[in-house]
């Protein structure tokens, strides 16, 4: 199971993981400053040293051809200067031409100069004294120009060196890290409580925009008010007030259907409570009509088909709308629906004596024979429902005598899977043909016994299924050889076409087209009913 991550905290590590990272950083940094500090007054002092007993050290032609000679003498003040620091051990050594030892401290080592200074110029280096480090001074000191002369060429001149020992620089050091360092242990629990204090203060919004939507009530889907949240929370509340209107909608749309669905079986119930309070009270009445009860009993019978079918509609309905449906897909063979469809429905046919027939690749037993037909990818259930809502339509419309014809025809350029449904009923005017998709529409002056949800579950499998449905006028009145046969009045008719798109598969050829007229076999099962205007 994924932890849940909380925002608050993780803001929080991101903001302090750096901040603690870096103290360790300004620990070493502010170390070495305090180095950098430290040396400066010691360095100027142990370098002003070096130059004083540089100024002592003499340098004379002895004339002759001889070489000049170098001479240190150290006043008692220089002396006592060396010897009155109580923390640090000073040390000097004073070497002439030639790193001839004039005075001093011997252990000194000699300084090992990539670029010689020039004469005059204090220079410093860190070294060590008996394992001791120390910080040393030195100083080369010029030849005057009488000794220059005579002095041979690669002679060293005099060097003067001043070496101190550590203890009042680290001493110093330290004492400017505590200053710096002390405050920041007070200053850095103080910056993390201050981080934590703004951090919760910055998500006080949140916290805010939370109770405010928990105070709701549950019917309340108005939209949150974008200006009491932050900008950074706008898009998530935009995205928040889009659902919550979009949760209206289907909560309107499921109160608007179901007060229709509530009102529509309230026609059906009063039927069978009437007729069975009739029946009743006729026998009470002690009657013995046979003919009277027969007529009750029959409509009772009819109130509670048209009752069954009105739930049968709602269930289908609500199948239709159900979004797991849609997602359990496999191949299915629309030319094989369309012909059971047929077959289910010839009983029916005969019985109005409707022309009902199937174009296209064979018939429902040739297709389980294993022959191929128009495939497409959906949901058999939800499809088969499709094809019998239109199939239902067109018979309840269409008069005695008229056609019926079911097709199932593939697209020559592989794109989509067409089925279309025609009848040579009364038609659909142009201006209603919209709203008969929508639940419950029937237009006025229908005698068609219908719930008005036939077309609707047609329009939400299609919709499911990405597919597109249309509706025309089938002018079968036009077509040689169609005939007014036993007196019925053949209106433009409606021709409903549905168009399935076809997934970049291998698609399985189509069989031979054939056509049948009304067949004489089959059992009529979950007839479903629609209102067709006229």
């Amino acid at each position: 199971m994924k932890e849940q991550r909380s925002l608050f905290g993780e803001i929080l590590d991101w903001m302090l993981a750096p901040l603690l990272l870096l103290w360790p950083m300004s620990v070493v940094l502010t170390w070495l400053v305090a180095q950098g500090i430290a040396n400066k007054p010691f360095d100027r002092q142990l370098g002003e040293m070096a130059r004083v007993l540089s100024q002592q050290v003499t340098v004379q032609d002895a004339g002759g051809g001889t070489l000049p000679s170098a001479s240190f003498a150290l006043p008692a003040s220089a002396a006592e200067l060396l010897h009155t620091d109580e923390t640090d051990t000073l040390y000097y050594q004073v070497l002439g031409l030639d790193g001839q030892y004039l005075s001093g401290d011997r252990a000194l080592p000699m300084p090992n100069d990539e670029e010689r200074a020039a004469p005059g110029v204090v220079r410093y280096r860190d070294d060590e004294i008996n394992r001791e480090p120390v910080r040393i001074a030195y100083v080369r000191i010029g030849l005057p120009a009488s000794a220059a002369g005579a002095a041979p060429a690669g002679v060293e001149p005099p060097i003067v060196q001043v070496a101190e020992t550590l203890g009042k620089r680290s001493r110093l050091a330290t004492e400017i890290i505590k200053g710096v360092m002390l405050p920041q242990f007070v200053i850095l629990p103080l910056a993390v409580l201050l981080v934590w204090l703004a951090l919760a203060r910055g998500i006080a919004p949140l916290n805010e925009l939370q109770q405010r939507i928990r105070r709701r009530e549950s019917h309340d889907l108005s939209p949150i008010d974008e200006r009491d949240a932050p900008e950074e929370v706008s898009p998530l509340v935009r995205a928040i007030n889009d659902l919550l209107a979009r949760l209206d909608r289907s909560i309107g749309a499921q109160k608007h259907f179901l007060a229709d669905a509530a009102h529509q079986l309230k026609t059906p119930l009063a039927g069978l409570r009437t007729q069975a309070e009739l029946a009743q009270r006729e026998i009470d009445a002690g009657q013995r009509d046979p003919q009277a009860l027969k007529k009750s009993l029959q409509q009772i019978a009819r109130s509670s088909q048209r009752a069954a079918r009105m739930v049968n509609q709602l269930l289908a309905m609500a199948r239709a709308e159900d979004a797991s449906q849609a997602l359990q897909r496999q191949p299915v063979n629309l030319a094989r629906l369309a012909a059971e469809a047929v077959h289910d429905f010839v009983p029916r046919a005969l019985e109005k004596r409707i022309d009902l027939g199937y174009e296209g690749p064979d018939t429902a037993y040739a297709a389980r024979r294993g022959a191929a037909g128009l495939s497409v990818s959906g949901q058999p259930v939800l499809l088969r429902e499709l094809i019998r809502n239109l199939v239902d339509n067109a018979l309840q419309y269409t008069p005695e005598g008229g056609t019926v014809t079911v097709r199932a025809v593939d697209d020559p350029f592989g794109q989509v899977v067409v089925v279309q449904v025609e009848d040579s009923g009364p038609g659909i005017p142009a201006g209603e043909r919209d709203k008969v998709f929508q639940p419950f529409y029937r237009s006025l002056g229908t005698n068609v016994d219908g719930s008005g949800l036939g077309l609707a579950i047609v329009r939400e499998i299609a919709q499911q299924h990405g597919a597109e449905i249309t509706l025309e006028d089938a002018n079968l009145r036009h077509r040689p050889g169609l005939n007014d046969q036993g007196g019925a009045a053949f209106g433009p008719g409606a021709r409903f076409t549905v168009r399935f798109p076809v997934e970049p598969t291998a698609r399985p050829a189509a069989g031979p087209t054939t056509e049948t007229g009304p067949l004489t076999d089959g059992n009529t099962s979950g007839n479903t009913d629609e209102a067709h205007p006229t």
